[in-house]
């Protein structure tokens, strides 16, 4: 199982938020390649990236954030998301660096694009599903849809999609525990893999996840946890090998 720090990106710097909530925002660094490279140090191999602000306005924003970020990280591996909703914002990232696109809102108002892109770039095009209560939130969790998670999973089954990142936005940054009931099913649903995120608080939480019957679970995103230091790098990285 792979674990992906995360580096949520607003105005600029580094943040984490609560549930989502823009005026929640907490300020951890406001340089984030330095931050990229501290937890380089740490032996991560591997960064999660949201530009907050592009999932709220519908593009890119942070570019030189991003930016910075990618120069620092070579070799490394960087999924990006937030504000990804065309076909020329997935080719340009991809082209700058990122190994990963993520696509959440996308994924819901264009499947067509997600699953072309899929076929043009196989594994480099990762679906978010940000879930409430089950259903699928989008616009940067600000409205949430009708649609079930495991319903949306299903529908980019076998087109190359790369990995599927469930969030349940009800524990995001609040370290109350990873939602494994519904990163499960959606692991047993599809065979795509899945990337667990919201609510991780400790190491039982990775253990957890990894040792859960049926399909394995193929990494976590570590937030505040990891931030605030609940999380030990060197002993999550073996708590995972």
């Amino acid at each position: 199982m792979k674990l992906y720090p995360a580096i949520d990106l607003k105005d600029g710097v580094c943040v984490r938020l609560l549930r989502g909530e823009m005026m929640t925002a907490t300020s951890f660094n406001d340089d984030p390649a330095d931050q990229a490279l501290r937890f380089s140090a740490m032996g991560f191999e591997a960064l999660h990236v949201v530009d907050l602000n592009g999932a709220f306005e519908g593009h890119s924003v942070n570019h030189n954030a991003v930016a910075s970020i990618l120069d620092v990280m070579m070799g490394a591996s960087v999924q990006l998301g937030g504000g990804i909703r065309d076909m020329d914002g997935i080719e340009r990232w991809l082209d700058a660096g990122v190994s990963r696109v993520i696509l959440g809102t996308a994924a819901v108002r264009d499947p067509a694009l997600v699953k072309n892109a899929a076929r043009l770039f196989p594994g480099h095009v990762a679906v978010g599903i940000d879930a409430r209560e089950g259903r699928v939130a989008v616009q940067g969790w600000a409205e949430t849809t009708e649609m079930r998670a495991v319903e949306l999973a299903k529908a980019f089954e076998g087109c190359g999609v790369g990995a599927i990142i469930v969030t349940d936005i009800s524990r995001d940054g609040l370290k109350t525990g990873v939602n494994i009931d519904l990163t499960g099913e959606l692991a047993d649903a599809v065979s795509i893999p899945i990337i667990a995120s919201g609510g991780v608080r400790d190491i039982a939480d990775l253990r957890a996840l990894k040792a859960r019957p049926g399909n394995p679970i193929e990494g976590a995103i570590l937030g505040r946890a990891l931030y605030d230091g609940d999380i030990d790098p060197t002993e999550a990285l073996l708590a995972v090998r």
